[in-house]
């Protein structure tokens, strides 16, 4: 009733009205449509704006907060490239777009991957009704397998997208299985209170979506990470008719990818580095190629592929993540290979290298991935020779400079021709592509995601070209809580949302502190002092000894090294001499009195490790 009595009152005197003759109320979109139009001829500020004052018998004023909108949670995606995953939620019903990865930045000393932090979703797992995925790239998806361990609901994509995530899924051991639904481009689903409808996109992944989302405060296009491409190496062109529909029933808000949004003009089309490969291939006739790619650019790989056909070469394909692509695109159709062009690695020997070409993992300089390997002379089947032709046909991730920069010199010094121009185009909409899709759809707010701040602050700019009101262009951070209507947006809250660290086997195990030491240790090194005291008595038996890692060499420095001894055994008697028997203190003493030493003498602060062990 209370429920009921509320919804009363946020009826205007006109839908009050238009109730009575038809004994039906007005949808919620529409009433606010309704009040906000009533707002701009009256000057004045409907419920859902404002404090109401309900006037009670005793003339109390009472202040009443109506109104409440769709809440937008991104919890990753927002400060870096990567780990993108956003929350969608209204009263009873989360919805996740996405769940995806980052690589670790240069501090992260040993970390292996970054992961979003779902502590919001296990608090609210009643809620969730499930993850909706754009599409198959590794920060879109990457995370899944840790994620739905703690977080076990439906998972709906399209048919590549599925695939690839069966097959990340494969590699993990769940508490149980997980529920996957192949949905096709243009059907919706009902998740809770959402309807949400899967949208035609390009991008350097086939089988790329949009996702339109429906509540019931109104439509939010999501448009993933798109391009708008005419001529796409597989499947038809980006939608854009139904986007314009979307536009003209109303679009609340656009939250827009903002990857490319400071480039301007149009990405051009993938098909372009199709007719660079066959140039280079014809330029490079006597040479064996190489060519290193993202594992998940399937189009990339079919024009590899083609242009291998073209000039008579077999294909080998190096790289567990990059042989498993292709295995699942290929059984699932996304790939066209002609019949006896892939063979082995076992069988290069029998072809001469003009006959070869190696599609290989590796282009971002990852440390362990085959690309890296052959150029370290660490792989254990393939050789770089002088001759060969290795080409990045890949962008490097922003973090990523140096180590690519690394591997091409160490490919260049083995007399390797290396390519890095013009054989790769963006999966991401530049300036025009995304002024088309706000042409199109016409939203009242634009929430720009997938970027560093430098991106998103562009693309606000972008989005007040296009007609959206600077107060409707909304900067996000990770945690955020944004409430969303007709009638207003603000941020309500905040919520955890710290990227977790994969460190091996281990999920969270490493934090700041973990860091810090490694920092300190790849920074200043580490000096062990082992001591054997008798039981009762610490009377020292044996030691200081020292033992020195990443500081100095032992055997240059023992002038050093004793003059460390002395301060040492001083520190112990000074603990002896006043009747300290705590270890901790002895250790602490110990410790103080070698780092100032240290400081004093050389200026540099090694991590001190004291080991104290006792014999009766």
């Amino acid at each position: 009733m209370k429920r009921e009595a509320n919804n009363r009152d946020e009826m205007t005197g006109e839908e009050m009205e238009k109730t009575k003759k038809t004994g039906r109320r007005p949808g919620r979109v529409q009433a606010a449509k309704t009040r906000l139009a009533a707002e701009s001829k009256t000057g004045r500020k409907s419920a859902t704006t404002r404090k109401v004052v309900r006037k009670a018998t005793a003339k109390k004023e009472e202040p009443v907060e109506f109104g409440k909108g769709l809440k937008i949670i991104p919890l990753g995606g927002l400060e870096q490239i990567g780990m993108n995953i956003t929350a969608f939620e209204y009263e009873d019903s989360i919805v996740v777009v996405d769940c995806g990865l980052s690589f670790p930045e240069d501090e992260m000393l040993g970390i292996d991957l970054v992961i979003p932090d779902v502590t919001y979703l296990k608090d609210n797992i009643d809620k969730v009704k499930g993850f909706v995925i754009t599409h198959g790239h590794e920060d879109h998806i990457g995370a899944l397998p840790y994620v739905l361990k703690d977080v076990n609901v439906p998972i709906y994509g399209t048919k590549l997208t599925i695939g690839l995530i069966e097959n990340k899924l494969k590699e993990h051991v769940l508490p149980k299985p997980v529920k996957r639904k192949v949905v096709s481009y243009g059907q919706a689903i009902n998740l809770g209170c959402f309807r949400i409808e899967f949208i035609r996109t390009n991008h350097s992944i086939s089988d790329a979506a949009a996702l339109a989302i429906f509540s019931p405060v109104g439509t939010v296009v999501h448009t993933g990470d798109f391009k708008v491409d005419f001529t796409p190496v597989n499947g038809d062109t980006i939608d854009l008719q139904r986007f314009a529909e979307l536009g003209k029933k109303g679009v609340l808000a656009v939250m827009g990818d903002s990857t490319n949004i400071m480039k301007p003009g149009f990405t051009m089309s993938e098909k372009t580095v199709g007719k660079t490969f066959d140039n280079i291939f014809a330029d490079n006739e006597k040479s064996r190629i190489i060519v290193a790619t993202f594992a998940s650019n399937v189009d990339r790989v079919q024009q590899i592929i083609n242009s291998a056909e073209k000039y008579g070469r077999k294909v080998v394909v190096e790289g567990r993540s990059m042989v498993n692509v292709i295995s699942t695109a290929s059984e699932l159709g996304y790939l066209s290979i002609p019949d006896n062009i892939m063979i082995e690695m076992e069988q290069m020997k029998n072809y001469p290298p003009e006959k070869l070409v190696l599609i290989t993992t590796g282009s971002q300089g990852e440390a362990m991935a085959a690309l890296s390997r052959m150029a370290a002379n660490i792989h254990k089947k393939v050789f770089i020779e002088r001759g060969d032709t290795v080409i990045f046909s890949s962008r490097p991730i922003p973090g990523n400079e140096k180590s690519v920069s690394k591997v091409i010199n160490e490919l260049a010094e083995k007399g390797a021709n290396v390519i890095v121009q013009d054989t790769h185009v963006s999966g991401h909409a530049c300036q025009e592509e995304m002024k088309l899709i706000y042409a199109l759809t016409k939203p009242q707010y634009a929430i720009p995601i997938h970027g560093e701040f430098q991106h998103r602050k562009a693309h606000t700019e972008l989005a007040q070209q296009m007609g959206i009101p600077k107060e409707n262009t909304l900067l996000l951070s990770s945690g955020d809580v944004l409430e969303i209507s007709p009638a207003r947006a603000a941020l309500v809250g905040k919520v955890q949302a710290q990227g977790i660290m994969v460190d091996g086997l281990g999920v969270g195990d490493v934090g700041n502190i973990v860091l810090r030491d490694r920092q300190h240790l790849s920074e200043n090194g580490l000096i062990i002092i082992v001591l054997t005291l008798e039981k009762y008595t610490n009377q020292l038996l044996a030691g200081p000894d020292i033992v020195s890692r990443g500081f100095v060499y032992v055997r240059e420095s023992e002038y050093l090294m004793d003059e460390a001894k002395g301060i040492v055994y001083a520190a112990l008697e000074r603990c002896l001499d006043h009747n300290v028997s705590d270890w901790s203190k002895i250790k602490t003493e110990i410790k103080d009195s070698l780092s100032d030493y240290l400081w004093k003498k050389m200026k540099r602060n090694p991590m001190i490790l004291p080991i104290i062990m006792e014999i009766e």
